[in-house]
Formats: structure tokens, C-alpha cells, sequence
């Protein structure tokens, strides 16, 4: 089967054609399928134009010429000149947005189209949180009320989003739950064990936009009472560049900022070691919609390198950790909680072990990107 798979913009780290898209057009190239990515790369202008492979995937940078309505052109051009059976449209906002209502409008009785949500786009969601415009938040919103309902099949990375769907009155039938794998390659070894012993490590693997960074860091500071020789691992960049600044200035008025090991932005092939050589995960989360609706992708990176989490219990996180076996659970703002549970793995290896070895079978059962693959062959094909 041809796939075309087209997003709002080109690949970046952390963003949903890098996360989501690419890692199951790997796995549908592995079962048998011929998948393209069409992708208008305008936050990185200087990859325009460019058309390369990635483990048998082909991916094509459009030119950005002629503006929103050049762009659009050549975006539905160069799509429909390969002649995909199935274009899955990933975000229904901006241009993967506007090319799925011209394809439903004009060629859906000619292809199959299938649009994905990965996150809550309009009004509770990310139009809360990203600088948009008035008419980029009024259209991103119509877009994704729009394009939910006009489509052959939705898929949805969260139990929120398919709440969300549902509420919308799209059919039960046409919506599918994909859950997103990890980023990373769940099957690398773990770093090799140092001569010396390392200081019991807590990592730290966020963009800091989910969470008060004040509660990370009451908890953070509880943890290193506890144990006095903790060590802080944090990877990862703030989505805001204040909030990395300001979570700077709360280590250094909490006394932490001599326990962080900051690493900042880590190359792909380069996390399953740097993470490998944490003993337990902190993922936090606020209660919020656009925080229910997420599919965290660092989250399932930890759990299929084994790693045991601590986290609070909203939304998606509650389908990756299990309480009591690959990790804990607490309300969300059950700071003592959360304090207790890290420093009680922390300080008992035997459980960790147990934890870790249950989230690998966790994630390979239920959220391995061969596992979507096979799913989402089942709404491709009618």
C-alpha cells in the first residue's frame, strides 16, 4: 500500500512528524508498505526543497515559495502526483489542516484520508499556551473541530482525545486509539556500570511546560533531604526559554544546583545510554486538559529502556506507569507522595529491578510501534 503521511510543519525534535509520524512509517516500511512524508519545513527554512530516506522511508521537504497559498500548492501537488491509496494527515491545524479539507472537499471518493490528533489544539488546549494570533487560535480551533469529523478514520494518541472525538459526535467506530511508542530504541543496552559507585540518580526528562516548577522543585528538595548525595540527571530543553531560566534560579535558591547534572538537548542516538544511567523517573503533571490529552513520548521512553517512573496520575500517564508494577502513581499535587516513592526506590534496588523489568514487558505488550503499525493497517484499508 502507498501512504502518504503530511504534517502542519518539517521534522524537529519534539515535535509530532519527528515523535510520531516517522517512527510508525518505519514500522508500516517493515510490514510491507511504501510510505512517504510530504512536510512544509517552515521552522527550519534552510531544509526546503531537500528529499532524502530514513530506514526506508522517504521524506520530502517541499520548497516554501509563493506563501501560505504557494506553499499549499505544492504541498497537494507533489501528494497527489505520487498517487498515495491512504494520505494520513497528522494535525488537523495549519497546513496539514487546510490540505485535508481540500482532499475531503475534492479526492475523498478518490483516497482514503485519516487524520491524527496528538494533542488538544484549540481552546483549552494549546491555543492557551503558544503565542498565537486571535485568527491563528479561531482557525486552529475550527480546523480541529472540523477536520475530526471530516475524515474516513481519526486516529488519537490519548483516551482524552478519544473522549474528545466521541463528544464531537464522530462515530465510535472510526476512531482509533494509537498510543505513541518511544522516541528512542527501546532494545539498546544499558550503559556499562562505572568502577566506582554512582550517587543514587533521579532523572529529570521534561520540557518543563506541564508542571509548576515550583512543585518539581519542593519535591526535588524533599528527595535530597532524604538522601543527601542525590544526584539530579535533567535532559531536555524548556519549551519557553523562561522556564528553563527561572527553573535555574529555584535550584540555586533551594540549594539543589550543585546536585543537577544539566544536559540540555541530547541527540537521539545519544538518550538510551545518558538515560540508562538514572535509577528512577519523575514525571510530573498538572490537571489540566491539554495535559490529559497529551501523549507523552519521554514518558514511554523511559518505560521501554526500563526505567521505573514516579509520576502523578493524570491523563495518558496512567495508560504507561502501573501503580505498584513498573512504578507509583499519586494524586496529582501529592507532593509527600511523590517525595516518599522517590526516595523509597531510590533506595531499595531489588524493587527497581522488579519495576524496571515489568515496564519493558509494559510497553513491548502495548505500545511498541510495531504494535501500531498493525493497528493502523486495519483503518488504511477500509
Amino acid at each position: 500500500m502507498r501512504i502518504a503521511m503530511i504534517g502542519p510543519f518539517g521534522l524537529h525534535p519534539n515535535k509530532t512528524m519527528q515523535s510520531r509520524a516517522l517512527p510508525l512509517a518505519r514500522a508500516l516500511v517493515q510490514r510491507g508498505h511504501t510510505v512517504q512524508l510530504f512536510l512544509p519545513p517552515w521552522q527550519t527554512p534552510q531544509e526546503a526543497n531537500r528529499c532524502w530516506t530514513d530506514a526506508g522511508v522517504t521524506l520530502r521537504n517541499i520548497p516554501l515559495r509563493g506563501g501560505v497559498p504557494g506553499i499549499m500548492r505544492r504541498l497537494l501537488q507533489e501528494t497527489l502526483a505520487w498517487q498515495p491509496e491512504v494520505v494520513h494527515s497528522f494535525k488537523p491545524k495549519a497546513y496539514s489542516g487546510l490540505a485535508a479539507w481540500w482532499l475531503w472537499q475534492f479526492r475523498r471518493t478518490h483516497l482514503r484520508l485519516v487524520t491524527d490528533c496528538d494533542d488538544w489544539e484549540g481552546w483549552g488546549g494549546w491555543n492557551e499556551r503558544a503565542p498565537y494570533s486571535a485568527a491563528q487560535k479561531l482557525l486552529f480551533a475550527w480546523q480541529e473541530n472540523w477536520g475530526m469529523r471530516h475524515c474516513h478514520a481519526l486516529t488519537v494518541a490519548s483516551r482524552q482525545l478519544q473522549r474528545l472525538a466521541w463528544s464531537r459526535g464522530v462515530p465510535r467506530a472510526r476512531v482509533l486509539y494509537l498510543p505513541n511508542g518511544a522516541g528512542i530504541a527501546p532494545t539498546a543496552q544499558p550503559a556499562a556500570q562505572m568502577s566506582q559507585p554512582a550517587p543514587p540518580t533521579l532523572l529529570l526528562y521534561s520540557r518543563l511546560f506541564e508542571f509548576d516548577l515550583n512543585k518539581l522543585v519542593r519535591v526535588l528538595a524533599g528527595v535530597k533531604t532524604a538522601v543527601p548525595h542525590l544526584a539530579i540527571l535533567s535532559i531536555g530543553t524548556g519549551l519557553f526559554a523562561a522556564d528553563a531560566a527561572h527553573l535555574q534560579r529555584q535550584f540555586a535558591a533551594a540549594g539543589l544546583l550543585e546536585a543537577v547534572q544539566d544536559k540540555g538537548w541530547v541527540a537521539e542516538s545519544d538518550l538510551p545510554a545518558l538515560l540508562s544511567r538514572a535509577d528512577v523517573g519523575l514525571y510530573l503533571m498538572d490537571e489540566s486538559l491539554l495535559n490529559r490529552a497529551k501523549c507523552p513520548v519521554k514518558l514511554a521512553d523511559m518505560i521501554a529502556l526500563g526505567l521505573p517512573v514516579v509520576a502523578e496520575a493524570v491523563g495518558q500517564v496512567t495508560e504507561y506507569v502501573q501503580h505498584g508494577v513498573n512504578g507509583r502513581l499519586r494524586p496529582s499535587g501529592d507532593e509527600a507522595g511523590l517525595i516518599a516513592d522517590l526516595v523509597e526506590l531510590l533506595r531499595n534496588p531489588a524493587e527497581r529491578a522488579r519495576l524496571g523489568e515489568n515496564g519493558r514487558r509494559h510497553y513491548a505488550a502495548h505500545f511498541a510501534w510495531e504494535k501500531a503499525a498493525a493497528k493502523v493497517e486495519q483503518v488504511y484499508g477500509g
